[in-house]
C-alpha cells in the first residue's frame, strides 16, 4: 500500500503494526484527519476554476508494485495529473508526508505517461497549501522504502520503537506499541548480558 511508505518514513515499527500485525487505534490527530478527508473520501469529480478535479483516484505502479489512492488529482490544461495530498495539521514541512506525496507521483506516470515535477500538501487546519518538488532525491526514497518494507514484512519481526518521543507522543498507537516498556526491555537484557562480567582494571 502507498500508505505504507509514509508510515515507515515516520517510523517502521508503526508500519509493521500497522500493515503487518493489523493493528490500529484513533487519537485525536487521527480524527481531525478522517475529518479533513470527508469531502476528498467521496471519490466525485469537479470542476473547480476550469480545472478537474478528481477524488478518491485509484492509484497503482506495476513497477514499484504499490497501490493506494490519491486525495485529490487536479488535470492542468495540458493533460498532466497534478496530487495534492489533505493533512490536517498546519502548514509544516514533513518528510513522511513528501515520500508519500512522490510515491502518488510516480504512479501517476506511470499510469498516465505525463511527467509529474511536483505536487502540493493542503494543511487543512491552515487551509494552505505547500507545493513539494518530485525531486530525483525524493524518487530514490520513494524505491529504497518500498523495498525496505517488502524486506520488513517478509521478514515476519517488529522492528524496535523510533527513538524519538516527540514521534512517539503523536502516534496514535503508542498504548499498543508501548515504546517505554520496549525500552526499559531492552535495557534489562543489555544489563543481563553483563550482570557477571568482572571488571579486569583495579579500584
Amino acid at each position: 500500500m502507498l500508505s505504507a511508505l509514509q508510515h515507515y518514513s515516520y517510523c517502521p515499527r508503526q508500519c509493521a503494526l500497522i500493515h503487518q500485525e493489523q493493528s490500529f487505534d484513533d487519537n485525536e490527530f487521527t480524527l481531525r484527519g478522517q475529518r479533513a478527508h470527508r469531502r476528498v473520501d467521496g471519490g466525485e469529480l469537479s470542476t473547480e476554476d476550469g480545472v478537474r478535479v478528481l477524488r478518491a483516484l485509484p492509484l497503482y505502479s506495476e513497477r514499484l508494485g504499490l497501490v493506494g489512492k490519491a486525495d485529490v488529482v487536479e488535470i492542468l490544461p495540458d493533460g498532466a495529473p497534478y496530487p495534492v495530498e489533505y493533512k490536517q495539521g498546519r502548514r509544516h514541512k514533513r518528510e513522511h508526508d513528501d515520500i508519500q506525496l512522490a510515491a502518488q507521483a510516480i504512479c501517476l506516470e506511470e499510469m498516465t505517461g505525463h511527467a509529474v515535477p511536483e505536487g502540493a500538501i493542503y494543511h487543512h487546519k491552515s487551509k494552505r497549501r505547500r507545493v513539494v518538488k518530485i525531486t530525483p532525491e525524493l524518487r530514490r526514497q520513494v524505491e529504497q522504502i518500498a523495498q525496505a518494507v517488502r524486506t520488513m514484512l517478509a521478514a515476519d519481526t517488529l522492528p524496535p520503537p523510533a527513538d524519538d518521543p516527540a514521534l512517539c507522543r503523536a502516534c496514535s498507537l503508542r498504548e499498543i506499541c508501548q515504546p517505554d516498556l520496549v525500552g526499559e526491555e531492552q535495557r534489562i537484557r543489555e544489563l543481563a548480558e553483563h550482570l557477571f562480567e568482572v571488571d579486569s582494571d583495579p579500584p
